[in-house]
């Protein structure tokens, strides 16, 4: 058997092994000081420190006043129905304007209402007369004494609706009526909002309708959804059982800005007895020839379209028929019906204008938005049907063209400087005459004579 003997490592041995080890520990520090360098942005939770994203928003969440004196609320625009607040105050379920000056508040009654169904009659009107459980308007001391030394703070821009849901739950009424309504409104804050509807005002933050539940704002034909969402991404949107929430809770609430809507209020004004429209009272503020631009881009772009699109000057001009015929109410007679159709095709045919004749029921949301955002002279019988023509683009050719019955009038979307209302019978019926010729004959007239 042999054996060995077991020798130490020589020098050379342990020269290698030195630089071996060296090296390993050289790497691995550099390999944990990368990651360390790429975490050291991001503060740990147990840190105390916290760097905000520049996208993050400073937390509002209470006011206080202590010794000093209640914030006052600031009118900052009112006609009948449609009213901006600053500071406007909440509690149980009341609304509160607290000011030293009370004489400079508008009356009640022309900015909210106990908002119950529209009725006629002496007993109705009074039955929508507003009382201190609806709005009130106090002192800072008072205020001070109900309210204690602070409140809840709602930050941004709400809308708060304070309509029932008799009117609401209709394409027209939402659209060509109370938003529209709103928007002008609001809108006359930016009295300098160019033709492409850019505006520096805040979006509107969130909405609140006091008196409807989730469901009964929304229309049959979803295009009260589609113009709400597409026109403001963000929004927010409670309901009354979210009013009834609040104000179960007893506490005090400060809204930084409100604009409060009332159909009722807004038809103590002088233009609804005028046109028996409520957005017709808004149209006493300042604001901006291309105050709706703003609006109709953000819908339009949404269906997909360029926002500017129409108007029918550097575009081939469109010619929107909207037919009732199958609606069974408020209808042409039917050969009146049929010659106005043949007249239109006859401007296609001769001219090249795209004519379509359609009933917009049967057209998708998009396809709605889109006819109407490309359309330049657009007609109908009177009414609803028509509400499509606020998505048109104003320009020298846009133009709408409204049939009534002979005798009759109502101004659905007219200005107020029109004939008197007027409704013989027959205005809502099915026999409604029409000269074909005679529409045609005035489109080539109006699309010839603006060429500018």
């Amino acid at each position: 058997m042999l054996s060995h003997a077991v020798s130490g490592p020589t020098r050379r041995e342990i020269v290698l092994l030195g630089l071996l080890l060296f090296s390993l520990l050289w790497i691995s520090k550099a390999t944990f000081g990368v990651r360390e360098s790429r975490s050291s942005s991001l503060k740990m939770p147990s840190q105390t420190t916290i760097v905000p994203s520049t996208e993050a928003e400073r937390w509002r969440t209470r006011v206080s006043w202590s010794s000093k004196m209640v914030p006052t609320t600031k009118i900052i625009s009112h006609v009948p129905g449609w009213t901006i607040f600053d500071n406007l105050f909440l509690l149980n379920g009341t609304v509160f304007v607290v000011t030293d000056d009370p004489e400079t508040v508008p009356k009640r009654q022309t900015m909210i209402s106990t908002a119950v169904n529209i009725a006629n009659g002496p007993a109705a009107v009074a039955s929508r007369v507003p009382t201190d459980k609806e709005f009130r308007v106090i002192s800072t001391d008072d205020a001070k004494a109900l309210f204690g030394t602070s409140a809840n703070l709602i930050d941004g821009t709400t809308w708060i609706v304070n309509d029932p849901p008799q009117f609401v739950t209709h394409y027209f009424h939402w659209s060509a009526e109370l938003f529209f309504g709103f928007w002008r409104t609001y809108s006359s804050l930016d009295p300098a909002i160019p033709e492409n509807g850019t505006s520096l005002l805040p979006a509107l933050r969130r909405i609140w309708f006091s008196h409807l539940d989730a469901v009964h704002w929304r229309d049959y034909a979803l295009m009260n959804q589609w113009v709400l969402r597409s026109s403001f991404p963000s929004l927010t949107a409670e309901y009354s059982a979210d009013w009834q929430d609040r104000a179960e809770m007893g506490r005090p609430v400060m809204l930084d800005r409100v604009i409060l809507s009332d159909r009722a209020a807004a038809m103590t004004g002088n233009h609804f007895i005028q046109t028996e429209r409520t957005a017709s009272e808004a149209f006493e503020l300042p604001g901006s020839v291309h105050w709706w631009s703003t609006i109709r881009s953000e819908v339009i772009k949404f269906s997909g379209l360029d926002g500017q699109i129409g108007g029918g000057i550097a575009h081939n001009p469109v010619i929107t028929y909207v037919s009732r015929q199958e609606w069974g109410r408020r209808m042409l007679i039917q050969e009146d019906h049929e010659n106005l159709v043949k007249e239109l095709y006859k401007l296609r045919d001769n001219y090249g204008y795209e004519v379509n004749v359609v009933s917009m029921d049967k057209l998708s949301r998009v396809e709605q938005f889109q006819l109407s955002a490309r359309t330049t002279i657009m007609m109908g019988i009177h009414g609803n049907g028509l509400t499509s023509l606020v998505w048109m683009k104003p320009s020298p050719r846009a133009t709408v063209i409204e049939f009534f019955y002979p005798g009759g009038f109502a101004a659905t979307f007219t200005h107020p400087e029109v004939p008197p209302l007027a409704y013989p019978e027959g205005f809502q019926g099915n026999e409604i005459p029409l000269d074909g010729k005679v529409v045609a004959r005035l489109c080539l007239d109006r699309l010839r004579s603006s060429n500018e």
